[in-house]
């Protein structure tokens, strides 16, 4: 299903910019004017709400919004390389979590947003990273990983843990908790 953007409203949360910036496609093209780059964009049904004698019932419209859903303080899971390895994993004081993970993997999409989570939750006390197994696969191989989405944690340049799937925010919670 396709969805055609009319028009784009963006909200920024800082209160140093101007409150919405609203314009059509025609008269983006024209103008020079420059939206401020917000990351983490979303596409959002506009709903409305249809009331009846006996019912109510929402229906959602074929126009959207995007909003702006990015938290102030972002953090982003760095993707790390069979080049990088040794120097931010290996050699690394603090513990690290390595999620091993391709494009083509359904159950790795699945976990993204958790390991994006437990980034947050740890900071400065955990560095996470992303592997991609096609990109990178002497490390993939050196490792073992015959299954992703895969889960490792280092410590002292040494492996620790290995969980693998899909797993529960909890499952890997429990697994870096041991190590911190």
């Amino acid at each position: 299903m396709a969805t055609v953007l009319e028009s784009l409203a963006v909200v920024p949360r800082s209160s140093s910019l101007p409150s919405a910036v609203s314009f059509s496609p025609i008269t983006a093209r024209r103008s020079s004017v420059k939206l401020p780059h917000y990351a983490g964009l979303k596409l959002r049904p506009i709903t409305a709400t249809r009331s009846a004698a006996s019912y109510t019932s929402r229906i959602v419209t074929r126009s959207g919004r995007v909003l702006c859903e990015a938290q102030d303080t972002a953090v982003d899971v760095a993707p790390i390389t069979d080049a990088n390895w040794q120097s931010l994993v290996l050699e690394s004081k603090s513990p690290i979590l390595v999620e091993f993970w391709a494009p083509w993997c359904g159950p790795c999409r699945m976990i993204h947003p958790i390991i994006d989570e437990l980034a947050k939750q740890y900071i400065g006390k955990l560095k996470c990273y992303k592997l991609n197994t096609d990109e990178s696969p002497s490390t993939a191989t050196r490792y073992g990983i015959r299954s992703i989405p895969t889960v490792m944690i280092f410590k002292d340049g040494e492996k620790k843990d290995t969980v693998i799937g899909a797993v529960p925010k909890s499952t890997l919670t429990t697994s870096i908790e041991k190590f911190l």
